[in-house]
């Protein structure tokens, strides 16, 4: 059984705009960082930026591999104006819970069908949810072990 090549495609320009959305997300994130920790946190955010910006083009190449066109749209960029870390940290938890759920539904898409494109998702799935793991860490109060009801609440 062959790939639905429309619907992958669409899958993947979905991505596409939502890593485009966090390059500039953390982006922002990175400039809106305030207190103690600001250096270490601005790093880790500018370092986001970065990696959804391969994330983006690695997507968009996907869609050209497949004779698509990548879109040029952005995913949603909502501002709450909260600026306390806790609180981005939390819109971020958020963010990458949006993006696994499009690479889990792009493997879903391609499984057993693409070796490719299911590998793709299959790092990328990985990639996700290390993301959602270190930032459950950052949200916890020092000495809580158990995985945050942010992260319980939307997994």
């Amino acid at each position: 059984m062959a790939i639905n090549k429309k619907k992958v495609i669409a899958q993947l320009n979905k991505i596409l705009e939502c890593e485009l959305a966090g390059v500039v997300r953390y982006t922002h994130y990175s400039m809106m960082i305030f207190g103690y920790s600001r250096i270490p946190i601005v790093s880790w955010f500018q370092a986001e930026a970065s990696e959804s910006l391969t994330h983006a083009q690695q997507a968009g190449e996907m869609v050209t591999r497949l004779g698509g066109h990548p879109s040029l749209a952005i995913g949603p960029l909502l501002e709450t104006h909260e600026h306390d870390i806790g609180q981005i940290l939390r819109e971020t938890l958020e963010a990458e819970h949006v993006a696994l759920k499009l690479y889990t539904d792009l493997l879903k898409l391609v499984a057993g069908q693409n070796v490719a494109l299911e590998e793709y998702a299959r790092g990328l799935i990985e990639q996700e949810e290390e993301h959602i793991d270190a930032i459950d860490k950052m949200i916890r109060k020092p000495g809580d072990v158990e995985m945050s009801k942010e992260a319980r609440d939307l997994g």
